[in-house]
């Protein structure tokens, strides 16, 4: 039996060294593109495009973060990028806990009719949507300004589904004596069912700023103005016709994965929270 019973652990222990082995090498090679545009970005052109290529820069500089803020403008687009994303994640999040919070306490007709309307939209593809909302904000005026940009998004399909989800596990009982000492709907979803939410508000707050901040495409169409140009935007400007500034474009995109590596590792406890316990229950 103690010979068995050291041979199995023996097994146990070959077995979780060679998955450590195996999550090590995953681990790598996802990290290892992140490592080469950080090292590239102190590299000079012609280092960058040399062959074979190098991770490690000979000679290292900082000249290509320095035209950045020298030769573009690249301060704005951080700025523009950084108020866009806290203005729209600030919205997403109350709107998508208000919503969830009537379609998860509050019965009245239709209210499963409406939470599946909310549901299909989501099987709309985006580049359907692309022209009838450009002509929208045309007639609107709103093109080249963040209300185009702000205003679409007020309200979140998958955001609501998932507070919808979390506010249903939240115990009646909470509501119902609420509402017996008179509270109001607004006061009983403020003081009772948001403080209930911050785990899946954080985890849908990381969602939505990562999209957010990534967003390429409809500030593209929308804004003209360099002055109102997010990063994605300014990062494009590297690229032109007949040549590609990749020693320039890596060093920009350094410094846009920085703000969301550094918010994600300090809000990384908050998101499996959030994913672990959001309620997926009737």
């Amino acid at each position: 039996m103690v010979l068995k019973y050291c041979s199995k652990l023996k097994r146990d222990s070959i077995f979780k060294f060679i998955l450590y082995i195996i999550l090590l090498i995953g681990a790598f090679i996802s990290i290892f593109p992140l490592l080469w545009m950080f090292f590239s970005s102190f590299k000079t052109p012609a280092e960058v495009m040399a062959y074979p290529p190098t991770v490690i820069p000979k000679n290292p500089t900082i000249q290509n973060y320095r035209e950045l803020f020298t030769r573009m403008n690249f301060g704005i687009y951080i700025r523009n990028s950084i108020f866009i994303v806290l203005v729209k994640t600030s919205i997403i999040l109350y709107t998508s806990a208000l919503v969830g919070y009537v379609l998860g306490k509050i019965k009245f007709w239709g209210r499963n009719l409406i939470f599946i309307s909310i549901l299909a939209t989501m099987m709309i593809p985006w580049p359907v949507v692309i022209i009838p909302l450009y002509q929208l904000m045309l007639k609107f005026k709103w093109v080249n300004t963040y209300w185009s940009i702000i205003v679409p998004s007020v309200f979140s399909t998958f955001g609501i589904f998932m507070m919808r989800q979390f506010v249903i596990t939240i115990p009646d009982d909470l509501v119902d004596a609420a509402r017996i000492d008179g509270a109001s709907q607004f006061r009983i979803f403020h003081s009772i069912i948001l403080p209930q939410l911050t785990p899946a508000l954080s985890a849908l707050g990381i969602f939505n700023f990562l999209f957010i901040w990534d967003d390429f495409l409809w500030p593209y169409i929308m804004l003209i103005d360099e002055k109102l140009y997010t990063i994605p935007i300014g990062l494009a400007l590297f690229t032109g016709r007949y040549y590609v500034n990749t020693a320039g474009f890596l060093a920009g995109a350094s410094l846009a994965v920085m703000p969301v590596l550094i918010f994600y590792m300090l809000c990384q406890r908050r998101f499996v929270e959030g994913m672990t316990f959001t309620g997926m229950k009737e």
